[in-house]
């Protein structure tokens, strides 16, 4: 079974059996317009509030910060020759990361609905 929950930041964060998803959610798309470019993050531990990801878009350039803590397990590569796959609402396409180890305090703290 999964759970969906969405950052004020613009991701969406589902959580599976053992691991969680995080993408850009229809909110962090309309805030950004049409992304050109991402700067991805490494594998490893990161901190909630640390930058998840550099974006260059239509509508902004910015730093996003992840909205749990935990650990990055694989990364969406595809993303860094196809950056437009974040534009997609196919979460298959615009998923960033893949953790494991997140605080469950921190994932129940998201809002459970998009916020648009």
């Amino acid at each position: 079974m999964s759970q969906v929950k969405y950052s004020q930041d613009g991701f969406w964060v589902e959580k599976k059996e053992t691991h969680y998803i995080i993408g850009l959610s229809d909110k962090g798309q309309d805030d950004l317009g049409e992304v050109n470019f991402v700067d991805l993050p490494a594998v490893g531990s990161i901190q909630k509030g640390e930058v998840l990801l550099g974006v260059e878009a239509a509508k902004a350039v910015t730093e996003l910060s992840v909205p749990v803590s935990g650990t990055i397990t694989e990364i969406n590569e595809a993303l860094e020759d196809e950056p437009s796959q974040l534009d997609s609402h196919d979460i298959q396409k615009n998923w960033i990361v893949k953790m494991t180890d997140v605080s469950e305090e921190e994932f129940l703290a998201l809002d459970s609905h998009s916020g648009l």
